[in-house]
């Protein structure tokens, strides 16, 4: 059973997203398939909607000759969630690359996939204002942020890691990070985060001097 079956609300709903992975489906039709009553299916697919995980497509005529039926399917955005390729794909990528490649050429290579993935331009507003914007980015994408102000600018302390399943094996993994900080940020950052005790991230960001 795969881990979206057993974990996103319960084995139910993970058998409806099952079921409309293989195709748009209405009520009645996922209600015949897993044996349950239309009611109950509509209840976890308007949970499943709130979370962004489905969403309706259209409707469908039934046999009779009554109002067409809504059909749901997975939202395009939440399909990349339900795959768990990208942590050992990227993990064997960067190790290939870490055979084939200098530690220099590596690093080189990670910080323009960061620069790639950043902003063009740093976020509008104070440092203070950018800072947090880049916080919430990280926690976006899988960190847990915390704010904290130094006397030479901000600490960005994470109590996770969105890279942690390939930085502690490459951690020039966390320089794509750093460089997508400092894209938001508009000024110097540098990264210094644990992987001792497992993947953290952690950012010092530099208070332009006056």
């Amino acid at each position: 059973m795969r881990w979206w079956e057993r974990q996103i609300g319960g084995p139910m709903r993970g058998r409806i997203i099952a079921l409309l992975r293989r195709g748009a489906s209405t009520v009645e039709e996922l209600a015949s398939a897993l044996g349950v009553t239309d009611n109950a299916v509509r209840t976890h697919l308007q949970l499943l909607e709130r979370e962004g995980v489905v969403s309706a497509t259209g409707s469908r005529q039934g046999p009779g000759a009554g109002k067409p039926a809504t059909t749901y399917a997975i939202a395009a955005e939440a399909e990349p969630s339900l795959s768990s390729a990208y942590a050992p794909v990227l993990s064997t990528l960067l190790q290939t690359l870490a055979e084939r490649t200098s530690p220099d050429e590596l690093d080189e290579l990670l910080r323009e996939v960061g620069r790639r993935l950043g902003p063009a331009s740093p976020k509008s507003g104070s440092l203070d204002t950018r800072v947090r914007a880049a916080a919430a980015l990280l926690s976006s994408l899988g960190s847990e942020i915390d704010v904290e102000r130094t006397p030479d600018g901000f600490l960005l302390r994470g109590h996770a890691c969105p890279l942690a399943a390939v930085t502690r094996d490459e951690p020039h993994a966390c320089h794509a990070v750093e460089e997508i900080v400092e894209a938001v940020v508009g000024v110097p950052v540098r990264e210094c985060c644990d992987r001792t005790a497992g993947a953290r991230c952690r950012f010092e960001i530099l208070r332009p001097s006056a």
